[in-house]
């Protein structure tokens, strides 16, 4: 049994629950968000929680207790609070900016610059050499974030390219020197 899937998942005030065959539709100030259950899963509102059960055993069904829990717990979080993360630009004249509500436009030293339409439910604020996306969607977000990341990855030679904020790069020495 997942020791992760045992605990109950509080309702905050202002979040609605509604428990419907095997989907889930969470109800909250910032949206709505709505997922299916796997069908060994299950899941019943008791006491203002929400109570995540495994129906059926099979070998994978103490991941799938977890993994659902977990899932579920960020659903009533994204409608609650939102997620957001947060990367930076590193590098001479690389660059972002927003054009209209939902496109990104990244200058980062190709002969072009790339356009990135943001996906419904994401929203960005660019700042200088700082990019945060944000939604409701905790999975959406992360998505959306490595999608922007791999246009120009950080290298490890100077550091340049766009990085989560606070991740560490490693860096390699350049060539050694003339050393025989």
């Amino acid at each position: 049994m997942s020791r992760i899937g045992k605990r109950p998942i509080p309702i905050p005030k202002g979040v609605q629950v509604k428990i419907e065959d095997n989907t889930i539709t969470v109800k909250g100030p910032k949206g709505e968000l709505k997922r299916e259950i796997h069908p060994d899963i299950g899941a019943k509102i008791q006491d203002d929680k929400i109570i995540v059960f495994v129906k059926r055993q099979t070998k994978k069904s103490p991941a799938l207790h977890g993994l659902f829990n977990a899932l579920i717990w960020n659903m009533v979080e994204g409608v609650t609070k939102g997620f957001q993360k947060s990367l930076e630009i590193v590098g001479v004249g690389y660059r972002a900016e927003l054009k209209g509500s939902n496109k990104l436009v990244l200058h980062l030293g190709y002969s072009h610059p790339i356009e990135y339409e943001l996906p419904k439910g994401i929203s960005a604020q660019v700042d200088k050499n700082k990019i945060t996306v944000s939604g409701i969607d905790k999975e959406l977000v992360g998505q959306v974030a490595a999608k922007i990341r791999s246009f120009r990855p950080p290298e490890p030679y100077k550091g340049k390219g766009i990085r989560y904020e606070g991740e560490q790069i490693i860096r390699k020495a350049g060539k050694g020197g003339g050393a025989k």
